[in-house]
């Protein structure tokens, strides 16, 4: 699946002369990737359009020594906002964060963009599960989100859950940092649930194990968050703030056990 479509994303970065601007666009421009850069001193903020992750242009940003906070996600293809949504995952030690981002690009396809930090370099597996219920840490979010009680399989697959997401890499620092595309999952479908990384690779339902078809074989849930309702960048830039535009799920929007969506 191509995950080349430019994306715009906008970071608060703090700048206090042409100088500062100066050295920003000469991180950004010229990069792989990169399409234009828009830099704004007085505001605090830059403009990229970009098909890299959210996490790799932050740390082209910070090259320079200054801190960069991403604001908002936004689509070239729709100058209007078709549903945007993040997940805060934590680990039930704390060792494993990360925060990742859904975006409806447009009706068919959805960006998924994230970092997360503290996983053992290699593969994980990532998937959206049916219940955002995390009173029992992980364990009590429910299986993947399925809604055509499908067999398990890859991203690309016709044959998998709606909530299956593949795999992402840590490096050997630890960090995952990612940027997918997906044509099943839509953003109006899983805010509410919960979004899981694994402490294995996903088999991708070709291991021949028993849990192949059913999870992936990807091993015990590493960490978790509720996927939330958030701003996009073309909807009401002024509501998008440094904690990621998150707001709270409503009660009726939150799938937990006996209640919220049927459709599970």
């Amino acid at each position: 699946m191509d995950t080349d479509k430019p994306a715009k994303l906008e970071f608060a970065v703090q700048m206090t002369c042409e100088a500062c601007r100066d050295q920003v666009k000469a991180a950004l421009e010229h990069q792989a990737g990169i399409y234009s850069v828009s830099v704004d001193v007085g505001e605090g903020r830059v403009l990229v359009e970009t098909s890299l992750s959210s996490g790799e242009v932050q740390a082209l940003i910070e090259s320079t020594h200054r801190q960069a906070i991403l604001k908002g996600m936004g689509s070239f293809e729709e100058q209007r906002d078709l549903g945007a949504a993040v997940a805060m995952l934590a680990g039930k030690e704390g060792r494993v964060q990360g925060v990742v981002r859904f975006l409806q690009l447009c009706e068919e396809r959805c960006l998924i963009d994230g970092t997360i930090d503290g996983l053992e370099p290699g593969a994980h597996g990532l998937h959206v599960h049916a219940l955002g219920d995390l009173t029992d840490d992980c364990l009590s979010c429910g299986e993947h989100f399925n809604p055509f009680g499908r067999h398990h399989g890859g991203p690309r697959d016709a044959e998998r859950h709606v909530g299956d997401l593949g795999n992402i890499l840590a490096g050997p620092e630890g960090r995952a940092s990612f940027r997918l595309e997906d044509s099943q999952l839509k953003v109006w479908d899983v805010i509410g649930r919960s979004l899981v990384v694994d402490a294995g690779p996903d088999d991708l339902g070709r291991g021949g194990h028993p849990l192949s078809k059913l999870t992936g074989n990807s091993g015990a849930r590493l960490a978790c968050g509720i996927i939330a309702r958030s701003a996009g960048l073309f909807q009401n830039p002024k509501q998008v703030c440094a904690c990621d535009g998150l707001t709270l799920w409503e009660e009726r929007e939150r799938p937990i056990a006996g209640k919220g969506r049927s459709n599970l």
